[in-house]
């Protein structure tokens, strides 16, 4: 692998979604649309959490880190995507090119694994209800999403660092909205075969192992229902999940879309499409699935609105 001699490109120009000049204003309103809701959405489910002490367990915990994540990895792509709508010269500069890249690498790891996470949560909180604050503890909780996020950095930092000590001198065009490893990959000159085994092997640890947790936990989670009699009980079982396995099957369906479709199908445009979902879309959905089907979400936001018109 050739050191980081990084003199042949200073900026990458990205392609963005479409290059028909009449689609970029509309696209452009579009994808503003997305990310004002986005940052409402998710700004809104922290602000609830954080002010609203009925929502400060361990299950809002973690959610209020799901939206915190969610607004980071748009934020991450939106803003430089919405620009390059309306500019003539689609450019990033070499330095904004590595950190856009290494955000998404960690906030892409945190959505993973804090999925992860909630599942053994619901297990957790369906299994053991009584005992649920005791096991699932402040502290616990704690090490969880530092855990989550050290390996996060980890990788993103791995991953990062042998992208950008390649060199880059076929071309400076990337065929992509954001700087993605794949397409960075192809345009490099230098040997990349160390750098796309890192690739697989991170998206495989990634997905493999929070899939692993979310089917064991539910494993476990089904196990403990079939041993509820009560409807109500039932109901409400299926209530704390319904959410968190949308969220699962909307994220992780699409990534198992994106990586593990086969090759003879593969479509930049499609890969596009694909991205955009799991970087834009989702992280706008998020908060209404979680809300949507909660009582205490909706009670939060009934207290907030009452208190507004009270003041009002």
């Amino acid at each position: 692998m050739e050191e980081g001699n990084h003199s042949e490109v200073t900026e990458f120009i990205l392609t963005g979604l479409t290059d028909r000049p009449e689609l970029q204003v509309p696209l452009f309103g579009v994808f503003l649309l997305i990310y004002i809701v986005t940052v409402v959405g998710n700004g809104g489910m922290i602000f609830l959490i954080k002010t609203d002490s009925q929502l400060h367990t361990p299950m809002y915990f973690f959610l209020g880190y799901l939206s915190f994540c969610d607004l980071c990895y748009s934020t991450a792509i939106a803003p430089k995507m919405l620009q390059n709508f309306l500019a003539k010269r689609k450019s990033i500069s070499y330095t904004a090119c590595a950190v856009q890249m290494y955000l998404c690498y960690v906030f892409q790891d945190v959505e993973c694994f804090l999925l992860a996470v909630m599942a053994y949560d619901r297990y957790v909180a369906i299994s053991n209800p009584l005992l649920y604050t005791v096991t699932m503890s402040r502290r616990l909780c704690n090490l969880l999403v530092a855990g989550v996020y050290g390996v996060a950095l980890a990788d993103a930092t791995t991953g990062t660092y042998y992208t950008f000590r390649l060199s880059f001198c076929h071309s400076n065009v990337i065929n992509h909205f954001y700087c993605d490893q794949p397409p960075l990959l192809a345009l490099s000159c230098s040997d990349t075969r160390i750098s796309e085994i890192l690739m697989f092997a991170s998206m495989c640890y990634t997905v493999v192992t929070s899939v692993v947790i979310i089917l064991l936990s539910y494993v476990c989670v089904i196990s403990t229902v079939v041993r509820i009699h009560s409807v109500k009980g039932l109901r409400k079982a299926f209530s704390t999940c319904a959410s968190h396995l949308t969220a699962v099957g909307m994220f992780h369906g699409t990534l198992l879309f994106m990586y593990l479709r086969p090759t003879s199908s593969y479509s930049m445009d499609t890969d596009k499409i694909t991205s955009v979902f799991y970087t834009l879309v989702i992280p706008m959905l998020n908060p209404f699935v979680y809300s949507l089907r909660n009582t205490e979400v909706k009670g939060a936001l009934r207290k907030v609105r009452n208190k507004f018109q009270t003041h009002s």
